[in-house]
């Protein structure tokens, strides 16, 4: 690691991550064990596209694989809105629940469990996490550390959300009501699950609001003032797929 220059990655309000080379140095906490494991056990069951557990540097950090690929961040590029990123990043996110349906559940994680807990969630599968390649689509995810375990549907709702997308903001992809709809649908299929538009608008609208009360407490503890912009947002978008 000595041999390579740390490199600030971009992104993220929660934690500084550092590349240095094939490696990503980030926070630790009591919650890593936890996380490490599932990684570990991601691997053992062959899932590629996930960070490799490397260890812990001398002050506690943990260590991990760099996953190579594009991340993309706001303002989303176009190619984002593809079919193609949308049908593989659904099918990635049916790989990984598959693979930690058995995983071992152990705390502490960082993120409260939600029932019924049928995986390991991510928490977080969303187009800024995605690691994208450009023939392949979606080919990895980063940023574990707010994984718990809960049932599928709560990261497929919030996937939804970030690229079909579900969200009041333009987002640049200039789609119509009607396309958001077969683009949710399309999600749907690719993952292979037979939960509604409507099962998925409920869940949705549950995730949201306890992101909007997360995103306030950590606005105040971290002095990070546009978190509390992020929280209004997901209350006017909550608010938005209940009226609809």
């Amino acid at each position: 690691m000595a041999d390579h220059e740390p490199e600030v990655l971009s992104g993220g309000n929660m934690g500084q991550v550092v590349r240095v080379g094939d490696t990503v140095v980030r926070e630790a906490g009591d919650w890593t064990p936890a996380v490490h494991r599932l990684l570990d056990h991601l691997e053992r069951r062959g899932v590629d596209g996930v960070p490799r557990v490397r260890g812990r540097t001398g002050d506690g950090r943990e260590v991990l694989g760099f996953v190579p690929g594009t991340v993309p961040s706001y303002p989303m590029p176009a190619w984002v809105w593809s079919q193609r990123a949308l049908l593989t990043s659904a099918q990635l996110l049916r790989r990984i629940h598959d693979a930690t349906a058995d995983a071992d559940r152990t705390g502490p994680w960082r993120s409260p469990t939600h029932q019924p807990a049928e995986v390991v969630c991510h928490n977080d599968f969303a187009t800024y996490n995605l690691v994208f390649d450009e023939e392949a689509g979606a080919v990895g995810v980063v940023d574990w550390d707010y994984a718990s375990p809960g049932p599928r549907i709560w990261d497929l709702a919030y996937l939804a959300y970030r690229i079909v997308p579900l969200t009041t903001v333009d987002e640049g992809d200039g789609f119509t009501p009607a396309q958001r709809l077969a683009r949710l649908d399309a999600l749907l299929r690719a993952y292979r699950s037979d939960a509604t538009p409507a099962q998925v608008a409920a869940v949705l609208r549950r995730r949201l609001l306890e992101l909007a009360d997360f995103s306030e407490a950590k606005a105040a503890e971290l002095a990070k003032p546009q978190l509390r912009d992020h929280a209004a947002q997901y209350r006017r978008d909550a608010s938005h797929l209940l009226a609809t």
